[in-house]
């Protein structure tokens, strides 16, 4: 089937529109064309509304398609964009933030201000299915193992780690997380299992690492709580568990926009470690008052910087290693709180603060919280969003309670993938 693709729609694929027979208009969903192209595509899945169809060949390319770097690409599923040039990128992941707010009747918008670095090797933390001795990702669109033999969006460390535990016997583990900071100084690998590991093995296995990998400082064995997701509900960043047994340091420091954190295993941190400090001088710009909010606040980026800027900070986050972090970091008279933001919200009288920063995972904010804030009318909301459909339903929700949309920042945290990151701040 003969296909003009229109535009590019989230999660990666080009939107086509059917132009012959009894579904001529209907919409189509290639995966790896470009807005402009023409290409030959077969359906594989026909819906109520729209039909998946998949890339058979590219008839008319774009100028923009590149020839993809990764041996994996188009199987594997972690990358979506490596055919696009990265300033084509950049374009699509603009008109996409563009068009899913206007699509829920937010109008009036700023002008969209992308923020980007390097499109390669960006990635300080990769989390790795094991099978058979070998590490890998899903197939894309399934739950399949998929050995891998490169990964190009990944720090250079994290990889040359993976080769070498794939020398090692890895019986018995699930997932491999593998973490490094900006300068890949530092190592930190946490085992996933469904079954104790004993610490002699852990042992084992760390020092045969370091051997060959000396940036390695510390190790643990995750057991994993399917029922308590990370803090960004991202299962290929990290995970929520209790640490089974341990080796060397139990966190691993992280110089970021001139503060340091200590990231224990299974707790979560940006992932872009080009594009972090640029996140939290967006956050923090020139604000400062009496007192913040940092709601969802993870592991403290983004508290950390508020703390010098205001009298008070109260940070609040529910998850069980992230909260361990938080509270490490965050010193009196400023307070950090094990909650849910919903939770939070719900307590009897609360001082309207001068700025309240949420950071939520991809389910957003939700009508609650949303709610909740616009009645607060706090005098800033800075929103930092890691999806733009439920940031798009929030947005809307803080617009009607009163609030202007004053800035509006794509920040490019996932090169090569459809994932978009933004900072949007609120004012009244």
């Amino acid at each position: 089937m003969k296909l003009r693709i229109e535009k590019a729609i989230y999660g990666g694929n080009g939107l086509a529109r059917m132009t012959e027979g009894e579904q001529a208009g209907k919409a189509v969903f290639v995966p790896f064309a470009l807005p402009g192209e023409v290409v030959d595509a077969g359906v594989r899945a026909s819906k109520k509304g729209f039909s998946e169809a998949e890339l058979l060949s590219v008839l008319e390319p774009a100028p923009e398609r590149v020839v993809a770097p990764c041996r994996h690409f188009g199987v594997c599923g972690g990358c979506q964009y490596q055919h696009a040039a990265y300033e084509a990128q950049l374009a699509m992941k603009r008109g996409i933030l563009r068009e899913t707010l206007e699509r829920a009747g937010v109008r009036q918008l700023p002008e969209i201000t992308v923020h980007s670095a390097a499109s390669w090797h960006y990635r300080n933390r990769i989390r790795l299915r094991c099978e058979n001795n070998r590490l890998g990702y899903n197939r894309r669109g399934s739950h399949v193992f998929l050995p891998i033999a490169e990964c190009p969006i990944a720090a250079p460390l994290l990889w040359q780690a993976a080769q070498t535990l794939m020398e090692l016997p890895l019986e018995g583990i699930a997932e491999v997380e593998l973490f490094t900071d900006a300068s890949e100084s530092k190592l930190q690998l946490t085992l996933l299992a469904a079954k104790p590991i004993a610490s002699q093995r852990l042992a084992r296995l760390s020092e045969a690492l370091q051997a060959k990998v000396p940036q390695l400082i510390g190790a643990s064995v995750v057991q994993a709580d399917r029922d308590q997701r990370g803090h960004r509900g991202q299962p290929d960043e990290s995970v929520e568990g209790h640490v089974a047994a341990q080796w060397g340091e139990p966190s691993l420091p992280y110089a970021a926009a001139g503060q340091s954190y200590r990231v224990q295993a299974g707790g979560f941190f940006q992932v872009n470690r080009f594009l972090i400090d640029t996140m939290v001088s967006l956050v923090t710009a020139d604000r400062s008052g009496q007192h913040a909010w940092d709601l969802y606040a993870g592991a403290g980026l983004f508290t950390a910087a508020l703390m010098p800027r205001f009298a008070q900070v109260t940070a609040v986050e529910i998850g069980e290693a992230s909260f361990r972090e938080l509270s490490s970091l965050v010193t009196a008279p400023h307070r950090a709180l094990r909650a849910t933001t919903a939770e939070f919200l719900r307590r009897g009288k609360l001082q309207t603060p001068d700025l309240v920063v949420v950071d939520p995972p991809r389910a957003g904010l939700g009508a609650e919280v949303v709610e909740r804030l616009g009645a607060l009318q706090a005098r800033q909301i800075v929103y930092v969003s890691c999806d733009p459909a439920t940031f798009s339903r929030d947005a809307a929700g803080l617009l009607q309670s009163g609030y202007t949309l004053a800035e509006l920042h794509l920040v490019d945290m996932f090169p090569q993938t459809f994932h978009l990151e933004t900072v949007t701040v609120f004012e009244r």
